[in-house]
């Protein structure tokens, strides 16, 4: 089995910094980089996001959905890459918000974070508006493979408050879900990072929810969604050692050159640590 997730992310932040490069192979991006909308463009796109930020970065975010429209070759293109990124120490979190109960949702750990699996990463994104008890799967899962799970709490979208922000006893949902992930690391951890942590967005403006969990805090909103870099040392305050801030346009569009895209990133990076001082 590896190491546990939150002590391979602790590392390779430690090494490569906190910053998370989203690889989104948006239709736009691919025509503002001259590339086909297609298979081919899609490899085109993903392998020079590869050659730039394999060991480069210490964590990337690709999103599932653009890589699942072109099908079975775009699947195809996303397990190369994983097997890149990761064989070069860069790990991989699969942004895929996967879902569901019982069965199905334990497909989706076998998938992802059995290690045996042809799309094996790091770790994936989940959401836990079924109950908290539905992403157990995943999180069982993870614990045997020393994967990590990222479970939406609070969003960087505007319609999210409609279920984030519902009363549930005498807090919130986002809250509950935070207290969960908290019970969870409190119980595996053992005073080390752990394995399980929140999507908490840096364009939030303020923080009403406790989100000292016991494991890293994926902060997406940051850069072409408003967030900056000085926002995340304000709204994360004491939490800040385990947030990875996380964007894809703020290194996306300085493309399709290997070199202005490594650039970039590398900027990005260097920004982020200046202002959290990591």
């Amino acid at each position: 089995m590896l190491e546990p997730f939150g002590a391979r992310l602790r590392a390779a932040t430690d090494k490569l910094g906190p910053f998370c490069v989203g690889i989104d192979p948006h239709p736009a991006v691919l025509t503002d980089w001259r590339l086909p909308d297609d298979p081919t463009g899609l490899e085109r796109f993903t392998m020079t996001c590869v050659e730039a930020l394999a060991g480069q970065v210490g964590v990337v975010k690709p999103q599932s959905s653009f890589f699942e429209r072109h099908g079975s070759a775009g699947i195809a293109v996303l397990e190369k890459a994983v097997l890149e990124f990761r064989s070069s120490g860069t790990l991989v979190l699969l942004d895929a918000k996967r879902g569901d109960i019982g069965s199905t949702m334990q497909g989706y750990a076998d998938a992802y974070l059995d290690q045996t699996s042809p799309l094996a990463v790091d770790a994936i994104t989940v959401h836990p508006f079924l109950g908290f008890g539905s992403v157990q799967p995943v999180i069982d899962t993870a614990q045997a493979q020393g994967a990590g799970v990222f479970v939406l709490a609070l969003t960087s979208n505007p319609d999210g408050p409609e279920v984030q922000s519902a009363r549930i006893g005498d807090g919130t949902v986002a809250g509950h879900v935070l207290a969960s992930i908290t019970a969870v690391n409190n119980t595996a951890s053992r005073g080390s990072l752990g394995s399980i942590g929140a999507v908490v967005a840096a364009n939030l403006g303020r923080l009403t929810e406790d989100v000292a969990i016991g494991g890293p805090l994926l902060a997406p909103g940051f850069g072409a969604q408003g967030g900056t870099a000085a926002d995340l040392a304000r709204l994360f305050g004491g939490v800040v050692e385990v947030v990875l801030p996380s964007s894809s346009r703020a290194v996306l569009q300085s493309g399709p050159t290997v070199a202005a895209l490594r650039a970039a990133a590398l900027r990005t990076n260097d920004d982020v640590v200046r202002a959290l001082r990591r």
